[in-house]
């Protein structure tokens, strides 16, 4: 993630790197009226909910602050201090959105909301996952054909956190034989990662990520949350419900993929599969700020019905979910 400090850096600057003094001067009255609470959002259904809600209140004098790309909301919700960003779709301009966020104001902790794919069948559409841990699955080390060493740290990656192979993904019938796929295997990595309190350059290793334990813990008393369970005349076969789970991993990866879900859920214990939280939690880990990531299940991931993925019926009341809980959340704070 350290090439997410250099585009910053190159975003801050103009022609002489430096924000220029109005700018500086509008950052400086905001950051004086703080600390606050981050809240990074992926994509607008999912802000949508949070700008209608009564509960969040612009403050009256520095409503937004648009900088880099970025609208940076103020404002106040559940009357806490909160900064509020859209990243957008995708690891890195997650991953460039919570460090604008830190770098530019002073920010006390993150929260992060949206919706997700389910990759656990013990869950269903509508539930809210919170995680303890996030990992980053999108990293690989592609080992070439033919190579059956299964020996990958001579070239400077790990096999210790195991490998999917492609061919037991091959398509058989009774009567063929078993045979190598071309695509052989990859092998999973950890993010290299370098802490605000570490030695410049000196690089640690990071997989699973742990959220804020005292984040994690007020979770456990948002269980009595009220979610919506229809849209229109179309309603899930229970009340939607609130679960603390395990792991939950993010790729740039959209999964609707049966195959590629169960190996999700059997390989790493996910519950929730998205785009963006594993990169706002490393960089909130490197940077020493609390971090928790609250996701709402919108879809199967593949595990349903072929004809159709979920999330074009469940999108809104998902995302809906997801920012009920939040509020229930800051409320605790």
């Amino acid at each position: 993630m350290e090439f997410l400090v250099v585009l910053v850096m190159l975003l801050l600057g103009n022609s002489y790197g430096a924000i220029n003094q109005l700018s500086w001067r509008e950052i400086s009255n905001i950051n004086n009226k703080g600390p606050y609470i981050g809240i990074v959002v992926p994509n607008a259904f999912e802000l949508n909910p949070l700008l209608q809600s009564s509960s969040f209140v612009p403050h009256n004098k520095f409503p937004y602050f648009d900088f880099a790309g970025k609208k940076f909301r103020i404002g106040e919700l559940e009357k806490k201090k909160v900064i509020v960003v859209m990243s957008g779709l995708s690891m890195l301009n997650a991953g460039l959105a919570t460090q604008l966020l830190l770098t530019l104001f002073n920010v006390k902790g993150v929260l992060h909301y949206g919706i997700a794919g389910n990759v656990n069948s013990k869950f269903q559409i509508g539930d809210v996952t919170i995680p303890k841990y996030w990992a980053h699955t999108g990293l690989w080390f592609w080992q070439r054909f033919g190579d059956n060493s299964n020996n990958v740290e001579t070239s400077g990656f790990s096999r210790e956190l195991g490998y999917l192979k492609f061919s037991h993904y091959n398509n058989y019938t009774k009567y063929s034989k078993s045979v190598e796929n071309l695509l052989s295997k990859v092998w999973y990595q950890s993010e290299e990662i370098f802490p605000v309190d570490g030695t410049p350059e000196v690089l640690q290793h990071a997989f699973w990520v742990p959220v804020d334990k005292a984040y994690f813990e007020i979770a456990r008393k948002l269980k009595n949350v009220e979610l919506d369970s229809c849209v229109n005349t179309t309603c899930l076969p229970r009340k939607p419900i609130v679960v603390r789970v395990k792991k939950g991993v993010s790729a740039n990866v959209f999964v609707d993929n049966k195959a590629y879900r169960d190996f999700l859920n059997s390989k790493f214990d996910a519950t929730p599969t998205d785009m963006e939280s594993a990169s706002v939690a490393l960089v909130c880990f490197q940077h020493k700020i609390p971090f928790i990531a609250i996701r709402s299940l919108s879809d199967l991931a593949g595990g349903g019905s072929s004809s159709s993925n979920e999330i074009s019926i469940f999108l809104s009341l998902a995302s809906q979910n997801a920012f009920n809980v939040l509020v229930k959340f800051i409320s605790l704070l």
